[in-house]
């Protein structure tokens, strides 16, 4: 494996983040007060505790999901969006380096920078909620695997895109929805029966709810399910940019 390229690939996405680390950083810590300001303190009047758990606490995971998740998309989308818009993918592809370590560069840079965000706002939540994580080796492990998850997606995303406003679409649309249905700031127990049957086909029910049990050990649907779940997507991920690479998809174009 060529490591000084994929370094080389992983430093420059690191740096280019760093140069505008304060807006990237700023951003989701003043979001994530607001949240907890919004829900925890207005609605957690109402809604004191939510399976034996109080609302605060209950709405950290949710968040440092919602967060992660676009966070890591966008991230990885702009990484090789970027090469593509300038020209520069062709000096990529034309070096000795494999197609996989492209990919462990700019995905490794993507979940990098989301784990960190993440762990920011896990610190960040500690200011206005007792935490208490009952599986820490668990929890770093869902982040992790949820962080290169999506970064993948994010990737696959970047190639497919033929414009910035493309970039945006799945995050904001999709994603952003998605984590909002899938029981970030509430329990799915909470909803009528039909709704809860309806949400089980949301995909990021399970990666919200193996990432809440890691901290309260209170979880919508069987661990292991949730374990099984995100292990598919990454799957489903990686198949896709392998098909990628080797058709060529939009690479040049």
């Amino acid at each position: 494996m060529n490591l000084t390229a994929v370094w080389a690939i992983y430093q420059y996405e690191m740096a280019r983040w760093f140069r505008t680390l304060f807006q990237g950083v700023v951003s989701p810590v003043v979001s994530t007060s607001l949240y907890f300001v919004v829900f925890g303190a207005a609605i957690g009047s109402r809604i004191t505790e939510v399976e034996g758990v109080s609302y605060g606490a209950f709405l950290v995971p949710g968040v440092i999901m919602l967060n992660l998740l676009t966070q890591s998309v966008s991230n990885a989308a702009f990484g090789i969006y970027f090469p593509k818009f300038v020209g520069t993918i062709y000096e990529i592809l034309s070096a000795p380096i494999s197609y996989f370590e492209i990919v462990l560069g700019y995905v490794g840079a993507a979940a990098t920078k989301s784990t960190i965000l993440g762990l920011i706002i896990l610190g960040t939540a500690s200011f206005f909620v007792d935490l208490h994580i009952a599986h820490p080796v668990a929890m770093i492990a869902f982040l992790l695997l949820t962080a290169v998850t999506f970064s993948l997606l994010g990737f696959i995303i970047g190639i497919w895109a033929d414009s910035f406003e493309k970039l945006q679409i799945v995050p904001l649309l999709v994603i952003t929805p998605l984590v909002f249905l899938g029981g970030s700031f509430y329990s799915i127990s909470m909803l009528p029966e039909f709704w809860q049957k309806v949400t089980l086909f949301n995909p990021v029910l399970y990666l919200i709810s193996g990432f809440r049990w890691s901290f309260y050990e209170i979880s919508d649907v069987s661990v292991s399910i949730s374990l099984a779940m995100i292990s598919l997507f990454l799957v489903i991920c990686m198949s896709v940019v392998w098909w990628i690479f080797r058709t060529g998809y939009r690479l040049k174009s």
